[in-house]
């Protein structure tokens, strides 16, 4: 297992609060092949100074920073470029990870020779204090299930690089990586989940989570634009994702 080099994509903006502490929880991991790289995305403060103190103590972290500000999609598809991994983690500035979560996904997706996986996860507030009940992950997860509602956190997905090649997220500005679950899940026919909770979603004003307007305008984009769907069709899983959102 240890012959295996993860990559972990994390763009970053405006994250001087956060960064540190998102980088800790990658440093802290039981399993030590990983690179971390950042693509910093132009940032305003002081994030790209705290990252380069920490990429200087520790080789495994590389930084990269665009030349304009470009969107979370620029970012990561920037940071799977630079990536040199068997597999391909997710995990965002402000986000966090328990010690043992690349140890376990890892052996999980080797031991089921699985293209995606992914794992529940805690919901906390920008104090690191949980604020909602876990999202506990479906233990199975296919393209016509991803439709009704993206059920994969993005900071528990990890794919594998050696079965399915270097796959980029679509470029829109919001859900792109919704996008990328759906195009893997349209070639294979499932990924599969840990019911453990290996990780922390920061919810703050910023979210799209918090946004439910925006949400709806990006959920159909990517339906119309990216999947290519009719109007109609578009609009119908746009409803499912917002009705799922509410009630489930």
């Amino acid at each position: 297992m240890s012959n295996n080099l993860v990559s972990i994509i994390t763009p970053c903006f405006n994250s001087e609060n956060f960064i540190a502490e998102t980088i800790e929880s990658v440093v802290n991991q039981t399993f030590k092949n990983w690179e971390l790289i950042i693509v910093d995305d132009l940032s305003t403060d002081n994030s790209l100074q705290i990252i380069n103190s920490y990429a200087k103590k520790d080789l495994r972290i590389k930084v990269h920073q665009l030349k304009n500000n470009s969107g979370t999609a620029i970012a990561r598809n920037k940071a799977i470029e630079l990536s040199k991994g068997n597999f391909i983690a997710f995990l965002d500035s402000d986000d966090l990870w328990i010690p043992s979560k690349l140890e376990h996904q890892l052996k999980f997706m080797l031991d089921n020779k699985l293209p995606l996986s992914y794992t529940s996860y805690k919901i906390m507030n920008a104090n690191s204090i949980e604020i909602e009940k876990p999202i506990y992950c479906d233990s199975k997860m296919t393209y016509k299930k991803m439709l009704y509602s993206n059920k994969i956190g993005c900071l528990t997905a990890m794919y594998n690089k050696d079965i399915i090649g270097k796959i980029y997220m679509p470029n829109i500005r919001k859900r792109q990586d919704y996008g990328l679950w759906l195009f893997i899940l349209k070639k294979y026919s499932h990924a599969s989940g840990m019911r453990g909770i290996y990780a922390s979603y920061r919810k703050t004003n910023n979210s799209i989570s918090n946004n439910k307007i925006e949400m709806i305008k990006w959920n159909f984009k990517l339906f119309y634009e990216v999947e290519k769907f009719s109007f109609f069709r578009a609009s119908y899983y746009t409803l499912c994702n917002v009705i799922n959102k509410l009630f489930f």
